[in-house]
């Protein structure tokens, strides 16, 4: 089975568990290795309608105590102290400057936001756009993407189909295009260039969407260019720390994959599942 969970959130966010149920959950469900890696701070310009910022930022040093304790406890998984770090093109001087904070083992690069728009929030934000309009925002995200990994901030490429969300259909018509294909084909690739592995995630069954981040078009092609790769629940309730991980593991072998990496001290390790 899969041993590692390296995407985690907690109440300090919009997660409803804390800290320790997490690690608990984690170490019921017999992992190896538990990455915490709660989400950032972000400019105010980049907001949620529904937004939990001033509860994160009020306890987000509260957030690193507790994972920094959990460290050094004896038995149970190995705990990392992580960060999921939304990527915007215009804040890296902001970026850098947050992940000089605090000693983090690994970053993982998010991709929530188009411009100032957080395009994972509603689906009626997508129900009135045109199947164009939607290509266009698929266009946009993965050149985004591309410009993420070429920034050489992160450690891992979260969710890396996440534009998918609310758009299921149109998204998989639009990767049957050359375009498409070329597109996710320049972004794995960049993620592949600049020493990144790319996630998988069962957070997408859960998910109206109901289907594994990434799905098949960008699997097959982060295989033929061999990126390497994490796992990831995406867990924001201790009930879902290393969800459906069996399934995950059918899904990642069936493409050719044997191990996944994760990262201490931002040194790769990898380990075989």
């Amino acid at each position: 089975m899969i041993k590692i969970d390296l995407h985690n959130h907690t109440n300090h966010s919009h997660g409803q568990s804390s800290v320790e149920e997490m690690y608990q959950s984690g170490k019921e469900r017999g992992l190896s290795v538990m990455g915490f890696s709660e989400h950032s701070p972000r400019p105010l310009a980049y907001s949620y309608p529904t937004e939990y910022r001033d509860h994160l930022t009020a306890t987000f040093e509260q957030y690193i105590n507790s994972v920094q304790a959990l460290k050094s406890r004896a038995g149970g998984p190995q705990v990392l102290l992580g960060l999921e770090m939304d990527y915007f093109p215009a804040e890296e001087a902001f970026i850098r400057e947050t992940l000089a904070e605090y000693p983090y083992d690994y970053v993982i690069g998010g991709l929530h936001f188009l411009g100032t728009w957080g395009f994972d929030h509603s689906k009626e934000d997508w129900d009135g756009l045109s199947d164009d309009q939607k290509r266009a925002y698929y266009v946009d995200y993965y050149k985004t993407l591309t410009r993420l990994a070429q920034s050489r901030l992160m450690q891992i490429a979260a969710h890396p189909d996440l534009i998918k969300l609310f758009s299921i259909d149109t998204f998989r018509e639009w990767t049957r295009e050359a375009t498409a294909r070329s597109l996710i084909r320049e972004a794995l690739a960049a993620i592949k260039a600049n020493d990144m592995a790319m996630e998988i995630s069962s957070a997408g069954l859960r998910k109206p969407c109901k289907e594994i981040y990434p799905g098949p078009v960008v699997m097959e092609t982060a295989r033929e260019l061999n990126v390497p790769i994490t796992f990831a629940s995406d867990a924001h309730h201790h009930g879902h720390v290393a969800y459906a991980f069996d399934r995950l593991a059918d899904y990642a072998k069936d493409y050719g994959y044997t191990e996944s990496v994760y990262f201490y001290n931002h040194a790769w390790h990898a380990m075989p599942f």
